[in-house]
């Protein structure tokens, strides 16, 4: 007699599950499928938490390498060692101010490693800028004029490309000599500080204007209030003051080849040849001529402050974090040589 066939029986081939019909799932099947799941997404889950926290963690670990490697002057701090007598280049290109590249804290430091250097003959101070701060453009004149004190055989000359207006100017007159093209734009010998007013808008919108303020003038030149006759002579006294400080420095810069005109520290500004009929250029000239004819030492070695990889990726990561602007701010702009 041959055994029963298993594939007819009613007995499930699972023990332990009972009885169940072809295709329908054992009870107490579901159950289990269903915890398996449950556990198998949540080992997943904390496996993909795991993953993320490690790659955040070694962002910040690699941030943190690349800022203190930037502190300690590392992957290059773009200071060039050169042999054999050369002429050392600096750039003031852009607006002069405390953030930019046109700043005292790149410019200064670029200068005195120019200076430096026992094989510079040299050094051209490259300028196309259009001024900027009073400040800035100060305390760069200030430094140009310490270092040719400092290192009295190395001439410092000013060669001008497109412009060297305002704040520009104001650092040019250190240099020993001024080299413009014919078309640079040099000069405008002035102060300026500009606004806007709003009050007439601001009626025609029915905006009301609330500002508190201790100190009688601690809302000076607000642009939200009408004009105050007071606040425009205290304005007007500051800028002739800072303007006068101007034309004393251009002045003593040029001495006696400063040929003076009525207009000259009107701000204007003049075309690199009539800078020179007017004495605010010596002559017409490029940084290769410079450094081939006057200096006689073509070889141009740059000596611009560089940032690192380390700098250029810890300002992109921190670009995003801004300060919030003091309660003791003033609202207005502040002079400005352009």
């Amino acid at each position: 007699m041959n055994p029963p066939d298993p594939s007819s029986s009613p007995i499930s081939g699972n023990p332990g599950y009972g009885n169940v019909a072809d295709g329908a799932p054992a009870p107490g099947t579901w159950e289990r499928d269903t915890l398996q799941k449950l556990v198998l997404a949540t080992l997943d889950e904390q496996r993909r938490s795991r993953k993320w926290n490690n790659f955040f963690k070694g962002l910040f670990f690699l941030y943190l390498f690349l800022t203190l490697f930037a502190v300690s002057g590392w992957f290059g701090s773009g200071d060039s060692i050169q042999a054999g007598p050369h002429t050392a280049v600096v750039d003031l290109h852009g607006v002069i101010d405390s953030d930019g590249a046109a700043s005292a804290d790149k410019v200064i430091p670029a200068l005195r490693q120019a200076f430096k250097d026992k094989d510079t003959v040299g050094v051209v101070l490259r300028i196309n800028s259009p001024g900027g701060s009073p400040v800035q453009a100060g305390y760069i004149n200030d430094e140009i004029v310490r270092l040719r004190q400092l290192y009295p055989k190395i001439p410092l000359y000013a060669v001008v490309t497109d412009i060297c207006a305002s704040g520009g100017y104001y650092v040019a007159v250190a240099a020993d000599r001024i080299y413009v093209d014919k078309a640079s734009l040099i000069g405008s010998v002035g102060v300026i500080m500009d606004g806007f007013g709003f009050t007439g808008l601001m009626d025609k919108l029915g905006i009301e204007r609330r500002a508190l303020h201790a100190g009688e003038n601690k809302a000076f030149l607000d642009p939200f209030s009408p004009v105050n006759p007071r606040h425009v002579a205290q304005a007007q006294a500051m800028l002739d003051q800072v303007h006068q400080q101007f034309i004393a420095v251009v002045r003593k810069g040029r001495g006696s080849r400063l040929h003076e005109t009525p207009e000259m520290f009107s701000g204007f500004i003049w075309s690199g040849e009539e800078g020179v009929r007017l004495g605010l250029a010596d002559a017409m000239g490029s940084t290769d001529y410079v450094a081939r004819d006057v200096l006689k030492a073509p070889e141009l070695v740059d000596y611009n402050t560089k940032e690192n990889i380390a700098e250029r990726l810890a300002k992109k990561i921190g670009a995003g974090a801004t300060e919030a602007a003091g309660s003791w701010a003033t609202r207005t702009s502040s002079p400005g040589l352009r």
